[in-house]
Protein backbone atom coordinates (compact mmCIF):
# COMPACT_ATOMS: atom_id res chain seq x y z
CA UNK A 1 0.00 0.00 0.00
CA UNK A 2 1.39 3.41 -0.96
CA UNK A 3 1.78 6.21 1.57
CA UNK A 4 -0.54 8.24 -0.62
CA UNK A 5 -3.46 5.90 0.15
CA UNK A 6 -6.14 7.91 2.06
CA UNK A 7 -6.46 5.41 4.94
CA UNK A 8 -2.71 5.21 5.45
CA UNK A 9 -2.38 9.00 5.37
CA UNK A 10 -5.16 9.28 7.97
CA UNK A 11 -3.51 6.69 10.22
CA UNK A 12 -0.12 8.40 9.96
CA UNK A 13 -1.65 11.81 10.67
CA UNK A 14 -3.63 10.44 13.61
CA UNK A 15 -0.53 8.78 15.08
CA UNK A 16 1.51 11.95 14.72
CA UNK A 17 -1.27 13.97 16.34
CA UNK A 18 -1.49 11.50 19.25
CA UNK A 19 2.28 11.58 19.78
CA UNK A 20 2.41 15.37 19.77
CA UNK A 21 -0.52 15.49 22.22
CA UNK A 22 1.25 13.07 24.58
CA UNK A 23 4.49 15.05 24.34
CA UNK A 24 2.65 18.29 25.05
CA UNK A 25 0.99 16.74 28.10
CA UNK A 26 4.37 16.32 29.79
CA UNK A 27 5.65 13.74 32.20
CA UNK A 28 3.57 13.00 35.30
CA UNK A 29 5.42 13.48 38.59
CA UNK A 30 4.01 13.08 42.09
CA UNK A 31 5.46 15.24 44.88
CA UNK A 32 5.13 14.72 48.64
CA UNK A 33 5.87 17.74 50.81
CA UNK A 34 5.14 19.50 54.05
CA UNK A 35 1.94 21.59 53.97
CA UNK A 36 3.89 24.70 55.04
CA UNK A 37 6.97 24.48 52.80
CA UNK A 38 7.32 27.48 50.48
CA UNK A 39 10.45 26.26 48.71
CA UNK A 40 8.63 23.04 47.79
CA UNK A 41 5.90 25.11 46.14
CA UNK A 42 8.56 27.07 44.24
CA UNK A 43 10.17 23.82 43.04
CA UNK A 44 6.78 22.54 41.89
CA UNK A 45 6.38 25.78 39.90
CA UNK A 46 9.79 25.16 38.33
CA UNK A 47 8.68 21.67 37.27
CA UNK A 48 5.43 22.98 35.77
CA UNK A 49 7.34 25.71 33.91
CA UNK A 50 9.47 22.93 32.40
CA UNK A 51 6.66 20.75 31.09
CA UNK A 52 5.91 18.38 33.97
CA UNK A 53 2.38 17.49 35.04
CA UNK A 54 2.63 17.74 38.83
CA UNK A 55 0.40 16.15 41.42
CA UNK A 56 1.33 17.42 44.90
CA UNK A 57 0.38 15.87 48.23
CA UNK A 58 0.80 17.65 51.55
CA UNK A 59 1.84 15.26 54.29
CA UNK A 60 3.14 15.26 57.84
CA UNK A 61 4.61 11.78 57.24
CA UNK A 62 7.37 12.82 54.82
CA UNK A 63 10.04 10.84 56.68
CA UNK A 64 7.99 7.65 56.30
CA UNK A 65 7.65 8.32 52.55
CA UNK A 66 11.42 8.76 52.27
CA UNK A 67 12.06 5.54 54.21
CA UNK A 68 9.52 3.59 52.14
CA UNK A 69 11.23 4.88 48.98
CA UNK A 70 14.57 3.52 50.18
CA UNK A 71 16.12 6.97 50.37
CA UNK A 72 19.30 7.05 52.48
CA UNK A 73 19.20 9.76 55.18
CA UNK A 74 22.35 11.44 53.84
CA UNK A 75 20.53 12.17 50.57
CA UNK A 76 17.44 13.73 52.16
CA UNK A 77 15.99 17.15 51.48
CA UNK A 78 12.60 18.73 52.11
CA UNK A 79 10.41 16.98 49.50
CA UNK A 80 10.27 13.62 47.75
CA UNK A 81 8.86 12.97 44.29
CA UNK A 82 8.23 9.95 42.11
CA UNK A 83 8.32 9.75 38.33
CA UNK A 84 8.11 6.38 36.63
CA UNK A 85 10.29 4.05 38.68
CA UNK A 86 12.54 6.87 39.91
CA UNK A 87 12.71 8.79 43.18
CA UNK A 88 13.53 12.50 42.93
CA UNK A 89 14.70 13.99 46.21
CA UNK A 90 15.06 17.69 46.85
CA UNK A 91 15.68 20.60 44.54
CA UNK A 92 16.70 18.68 41.42
CA UNK A 93 16.60 20.87 38.29
CA UNK A 94 13.93 19.89 35.75
CA UNK A 95 16.58 19.52 33.03
CA UNK A 96 18.26 16.77 35.04
CA UNK A 97 14.95 14.94 35.49
CA UNK A 98 14.35 15.14 31.72
CA UNK A 99 17.89 13.80 31.17
CA UNK A 100 17.32 10.96 33.66
CA UNK A 101 14.18 9.91 31.81
CA UNK A 102 15.88 10.13 28.40
CA UNK A 103 18.97 8.15 29.45
CA UNK A 104 17.04 5.73 31.72
CA UNK A 105 20.04 4.54 33.74
CA UNK A 106 19.69 1.63 36.13
CA UNK A 107 19.30 3.64 39.32
CA UNK A 108 16.90 4.39 42.15
CA UNK A 109 16.83 8.12 41.45
CA UNK A 110 18.33 11.58 41.78
CA UNK A 111 18.98 13.71 44.84
CA UNK A 112 20.12 17.19 45.74
CA UNK A 113 20.83 16.70 49.44
CA UNK A 114 20.03 19.58 51.74
CA UNK A 115 18.67 22.82 50.36
CA UNK A 116 21.42 24.62 48.42
CA UNK A 117 20.81 28.30 47.70
CA UNK A 118 20.31 28.90 43.99
CA UNK A 119 18.89 25.46 43.23
CA UNK A 120 15.35 25.50 41.75
CA UNK A 121 12.96 26.66 44.46
CA UNK A 122 15.77 28.00 46.64
CA UNK A 123 16.27 31.29 44.83
CA UNK A 124 17.79 34.13 46.84
CA UNK A 125 18.67 36.86 44.39
CA UNK A 126 22.09 36.42 42.83
CA UNK A 127 23.42 34.17 45.60
CA UNK A 128 24.33 30.68 44.40
CA UNK A 129 25.87 27.78 46.29
CA UNK A 130 27.76 25.14 44.33
CA UNK A 131 25.94 21.80 44.45
CA UNK A 132 25.74 18.42 42.80
CA UNK A 133 22.84 16.32 41.62
CA UNK A 134 23.58 12.76 42.70
CA UNK A 135 22.42 9.60 40.97
CA UNK A 136 21.86 6.87 43.57
CA UNK A 137 21.14 3.17 43.44
CA UNK A 138 19.09 0.85 45.67
CA UNK A 139 22.14 0.30 47.92
CA UNK A 140 22.54 4.04 48.50
CA UNK A 141 25.70 4.31 46.43
CA UNK A 142 26.01 7.63 44.60
CA UNK A 143 27.80 9.18 41.69
CA UNK A 144 27.64 12.74 40.36
CA UNK A 145 24.97 13.24 37.69
CA UNK A 146 25.29 17.02 37.27
CA UNK A 147 27.24 19.83 38.89
CA UNK A 148 26.26 23.46 39.36
CA UNK A 149 28.96 25.98 40.31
Amino acid sequence: MKASHPLLRAALFGGATLLSTLAAAGEAITVYKSPTCGCCEAWIGHLKDNGFEVTAHDTTAINRIKADAGLPRNLASCHTAFIGDYVIEGHVPAADIHRLLAEAPKARGLSVPGMPIGSPGMDMGNRRDAYQVLLFNADGQTRPFARYD
